[in-house]
């Protein structure tokens, strides 16, 4: 004689299903990468710092006060002054505003040119992996720092001819990595399912190949906002980066921060202690990132 299911007892005994979405993500972010729940906080404040920089600064980032020149930090001056009396923690601010805008746009048109050059060269192989890693090897000879100042001394310094020079150099350097992984993933057993059903190129690239090197593909764009950031700096500090008065990082350890370095040490502490913590909490955020979408690392665990 058969028999009702209770509700209760069958719903009890049903497998729990999954949570998902971006609150559980962001839970097991915090509950098993507290460092790299950290360091996507302060990620994400120098992300607003650098958005809403015209209302969360105190002064203009030129804003000049002869009587306030070089004092050290206070209540009122948080980062002290320059040496023409303007606010360190406001240009400190601006200067999060262009680091935020140069990094993401870079690091993003690096990761698609990375993308398109290491699932194509990975996917097809023979000939044309050989000719693209071959050139990819020969770019990859030449100092990165070279590049920059030769194509920046020609081109003239800029954010356009920047980001443009720096999203083509790492972007090249980069497919490498995302070709290593396509080369793994394309022997798959649902790669050759997919293959042998007649599915295009494009649909075997896209649903099949491309989800699957998402991990590789989100730590190198995060590893990348922060190389970019130190790039830029570095072109800054040389004089071939976004020309004055805008207030890169980088411009200002070169420029009052250098020359000031003994009267007010704080004017190279502040844009370098910036520095410092938003590429380390970058790279952090970018390494928990990985862990938590790989799905070789989930299912270890």
């Amino acid at each position: 004689m058969a028999t009702i299911a209770d509700p209760a007892v069958t719903a009890a005994a049903a497998p729990r299903r999954p949570r998902s979405g971006l609150l559980h993500f962001i839970g097991r972010l915090f509950r098993e990468k507290p460092l790299g729940a950290v360091c996507a906080v302060i990620f994400v404040l120098f992300l607003l710092c650098g958005i809403f920089a015209d209302v969360l600064a105190p002064y203009g980032y030129n804003q000049i006060s002869p009587l306030n020149r070089l004092k050290p930090p206070s209540m009122k001056w948080p980062f002290g002054t320059d040496n023409l009396g303007r606010d360190m923690l406001s240009r400190c601010i601006y200067g999060a505003q262009l680091s935020v805008i140069i990094g993401f746009c870079a690091a993003g048109i690096a990761t698609v040119i990375s993308i398109v050059l290491g699932i194509v060269s990975g996917y097809l192989g023979g000939k044309f992996d050989l000719i693209v890693q071959r050139f990819v090897d020969a770019w990859m000879s030449f100092p990165d720092l070279i590049i920059l100042i030769v194509v920046v001394s020609v081109v003239g310094p800029g954010m356009v001819q920047i980001i443009c020079t720096l999203g083509l150099l790492l972007g090249i350097a980069g497919s490498r990595i995302i070709r290593g992984a396509v080369v793994s993933v394309r022997e798959n057993m649902y790669v050759h399912a997919a293959q042998s059903t007649g599915a295009s190129t494009f649909r075997v690239l896209w649903r099949h190949i491309l989800p699957n090197v998402m991990a590789p593909v989100i730590v190198l764009f995060t590893t990348r906002v922060g190389t970019v950031i130190l790039a830029e700096s570095g072109l800054s500090f040389l004089g071939l980066g976004v020309p004055p008065p805008a207030p890169t990082w980088g411009g200002l350890l070169s420029g009052s921060g250098r020359t000031y370095m003994l009267q007010g040490p704080w004017l190279a502490l502040a844009p370098g202690l910036c520095l410092t913590v938003v590429v380390y909490a970058t790279n952090m955020f970018g390494d928990a990132l990985r862990d938590l979408l790989d799905p070789r690392m989930r299912d270890s665990r």
